[in-house]
């Protein structure tokens, strides 16, 4: 693109006076960041148009990846990374007086997920793009994304986030790939010719799918990849009803993320988006294989239609309404081709979260799609009936459709032809406990996919620093292979490795306590441990137990005049979903803790507590490379994987946690004596969720630190203007501590005595952070994307001219 410095300049310059109309000198860092952009998209078109081209000349198999969240941070920064022309552009434009860093400022992040789910899809995007695998993602545009965090005297308040105020700048519209979308209406049975009968969609309300294109750039190679973002605008085909009513209804299926489904009205919103999304999607998979090829039985054998949770999952009766009412094959054809396309990946064992839609909703909103579900669910129970004859219960337990809902997780199942979890414990949770019938069923179906993240953005990008120090003792091998981190291994005792090591570490630091003070107000400890818990926050998650610590912590401080710590800073960051007002009390309880410490002169030297509002991508680039302890606490069982984890161990935070998710996998891996592991084991949780036996209150009467500070949530013992914390200590005692906070709190006390007694001797501490670094590169997603190309999804390497 540029071959120097001097030629990106020229070009720039002469971009600003063509474009804007103005000189140089006039204009604005948001005129330099779009100029910037645009340059950068158009460079990007050429290889994106020769990709596509390539794909379709090629008539190879592509995946198409589903998902209601893609998580993507900043992407000016990473394209300009995975360009290979970073330096060059950073260089030219600090000639010019402009800081590049300035410039990604100005770039918002894109409101188009909220956690770990979201996050993943990204990093998967970007994998199967610098493997050169033709892989391409489907998503939804929202306008406001989830929500932007506000704190307003320690209460969570959510204000629509307004990423697009300013255009989005690697997008391109096309309009002439709109896809119309039907809802409500009522389905007509007719018999044809040949007395095959024909289902019409009647008296529909139809919205258009107007696809946004973002390009997904590999690194340093010529593959560009394709997410395409769906946007809900009204349709030219719709009768001119309430035009106000059907104009607004239409915008909102587009314009947040996860819409509050507390009431009818949110949960009809939330299906309208899952199908808008899929309908779309798979009508425009379609379009691109028939252009191909002719034989629509073939399909399989050119498409993989990845589903990323229960969101998606209404593709797959999506696709039977396609090759039966559009194709005219028969239902055992169009099952067979249904069942070799779909692929499905779960990622919770949370009930909760495995979603479920009441009849009386979905039934009159999709007609059409209703009555495939329910045909599929009459097959399946009469597949089940055959193999398990008489065996009511385990039918209704494991049918689609039973008590009048309809469940996403059990269509999937039956609707794939593979069933992934995410990590080894999570897919043994699987196949032994919470979906043990279905592999029972059908055990070929199930497999594990461990996580992974993509080190291009966690390490290249967030942590320059580090990286460098990387290629200067073990070469450069590892960007492009990142298990050749291993070669760190060996250096784990260098003491000079270790001398820079912490000096990279102290500069993260020094750049995330700039952050602080400028965010917060609030002066921090650059020589203090920097311990980290910024993630969704969920009961699970377990935040609560983390905060009850530090209220231990400042008990202790303020009563025992012997009590000696290594200074430490908590911080935390997290969204709590709107409608869930436990998570939102965990935020105020986190603010109403660190008022009390960060004010108490006594205790505020050796503990301070933080809160960064807006916990999002480009923060997290700041926050993890900073951290001296990951806070990997989950309830075991509960967590699927993590991938938070994964991007601390990348960046020698040592973790301290449970062994849930993929923190079992990194245990093995570094071993658990290079990490903190402390609390019940996910048989323990498990067995006590079967049988019983636990009981928080004896906890609380035996354990004198677990009574003070569950008795400070409602005795007083904070300001006058917090409300008392009720909801929280019934949680614990009175509805007997669903997450066991209580049951694990001593083992966590000594898991953080451990800690500050290791950080008191920097070389130990040192060798382990480079250990885990070492050991990170397991968990790259490229990794994981090469297992799911070749154990799932078939598809092959094809690259263009290499660079």
């Amino acid at each position: 693109m540029f071959s120097d410095k001097n030629e990106f300049k020229e070009s720039f310059l002469k971009r600003i006076e063509m474009s804007l109309g103005k000189a140089f000198p006039d204009s604005t860092k948001r005129d330099q960041f779009h100029i910037l952009g645009n340059m950068i998209r158009e460079h990007i078109s050429t290889n994106w148009i020769q990709t596509n081209e390539h794909y379709r000349l090629n008539q190879k198999k592509q995946v198409y990846y589903l998902s209601i969240e893609f998580l993507l941070g900043r992407l000016l920064g990473q394209n300009l990374l995975n360009l290979g022309i970073y330096d060059i552009v950073q260089e030219g434009l600090h000639d010019l007086g402009i800081s590049l860093h300035d410039l990604e400022e100005v770039e918002s992040d894109a409101g188009l997920g909220n956690g770990g789910l979201g996050r993943l899809a990204a990093c998967f995007m970007d994998s199967l793009a610098s493997l050169d695998l033709p892989g391409h993602g489907y998503g939804i545009r929202y306008k406001h994304g989830l929500f932007e965090q506000r704190i307003v005297d320690g209460f969570q308040v959510e204000l629509p986030e307004q990423w697009l105020r300013h255009g989005h700048v690697w997008e391109v519209r096309k309009p002439d790939l709109t896809v119309e979308v039907p809802f409500w209406g009522r389905v007509e049975t007719i018999k044809g010719k040949d007395g095959k009968l024909i289902f019409e969609h009647r008296d529909a309300e139809y919205v258009s799918a107007v696809p946004y294109d973002l390009p997904v750039v590999g690194y340093q190679n010529t593959t560009v990849n394709t997410l395409r973002l769906w946007s809900a605008e009204p349709s030219r085909y719709q009768p001119n009803r309430d035009m106000m009513r059907y104009k607004r209804d239409t915008e909102a299926i587009s314009e947040f993320l996860y819409p509050d489904d507390t009431h009818d009205e949110g949960k009809i919103l939330r299906l309208k988006q899952q199908y808008f999304l899929v309908s779309a999607s798979v009508k425009t998979i379609l379009r691109q294989f028939s252009s191909r090829q002719s034989n629509i039985e073939d399909l399989p054998e050119h498409v993989a239609i990845h589903i990323n949770d229960t969101h998606p999952v209404l593709a797959i009766p999506e696709l039977m309404r396609i090759l039966l009412d559009e194709y005219g094959l028969d239902w055992d054809k169009a099952w067979r081709v249904t069942t070799k396309t779909f692929c499905y990946t779960n990622h919770t064992t949370l009930s909760e979260a495995l979603e479920k839609w009441s009849v009386r909703i979905f039934q009159p909103l999709l007609p059409r799609i209703y009555g495939i579900v329910h045909e599929i669910n009459e097959r399946y129970c009469q597949q089940l009936w055959e193999k398990y004859p008489g065996e009511w219960d385990r039918i209704k337990h494991m049918a689609i459709i039973s008590y009048d809902e309809v469940k996403m997780a059990h269509l999937a199942i039956a609707g794939s032809y593979s069933v992934n979890g995410v990590a080894k414990l999570h897919t043994d949770i699987l196949k032994t406990r919470e979906m043990n019938m279905f592999y029972n069923f059908s055990p070929e179906k199930f497999n594990n996919k461990t996580n992974g993240i993509t080190h291009r953005r966690w390490l290249l990008k967030s942590n320059p620093e580090l990286t460098q120090l990387l290629v200067h003792t073990i070469g450069d091998s590892f960007i492009k292979d990142p298990e050749q981190l291993m070669e760190l291994e060996r250096y784990s005792n260098d003491s000079v490795l270790q001398e820079d090591m912490k000096k990279v570490k102290q500069i993260k630091k020094e750049q995330l306590a700039a952050r602080i003070l400028d965010q917060n107000g609030l002066s921090v400890d650059t020589e203090s441990i920097f311990d980290v818990q910024v993630k969704r926050l969920h009961a699970y998650k377990r935040q609560l137990l983390n905060v009850l610590h530090i209220m231990y912590l400042y008990n202790r401080i303020k009563e025992d005049s012997s009590f000696t710590m290594h200074p430490q800073t908590f911080i935390f960051g997290a969204k709590a979903s709107p409608g869930y007002y436990y998570a939102k009390k965990i935020i105020k309880l986190i603010h109403s803790v660190a008022n009390k410490v960060n004010h108490d002169p006594k205790t505020k030297d050796l503990i301070k507590v933080v809160f960064l509002e807006n916990y999002r991508v480009s923060l997290a680039e700041e926050i993890i490379p900073a951290a001296n302890v990951s806070e990997q606490i989950s309830t075991a069982s509960k967590e699927a994987s993590g991938t938070g984890n994964m991007k601390f161990m990348m960046n020698g935070a040592l973790t301290i946690g449970t062994l849930d998710g993929a923190n079992v996998e990194m245990a093995e891996r570094v071993g658990q004596e290079n990490m903190f592991i402390f609390g019940l084991r996910s048989e323990q949780v498990l067995d006590y969720y079967s049988y019983g036996g636990y009981v928080a209150s004896e906890y609380y009467h035996h354990d004198e630190r677990i009574r003070q500070v569950v008795n400070q949530l409602v005795n007083g013992f904070f300001s006058d203007n917090d409300e008392p914390f009720d909801l929280i200590y019934d949680s614990l005692l009175t509805e007997n501590d669903y997450y066991f906070v209580l049951r694990d709190f001593s083992a966590y006390v000594d898991a953080h005595e451990k800690i500050n007694a290791t950080y008191k001797h920097p070389k130990e501490w040192l060798r382990k952070s480079i250990l885990n670094i070492a050991h990170s590169g397991y968990f790259s997603s490229d990794r994981t994307i090469a297992e799911y190309a070749k154990d799932i999804w078939g598809i092959e390497q094809y690259s263009l001219i290499r660079k």
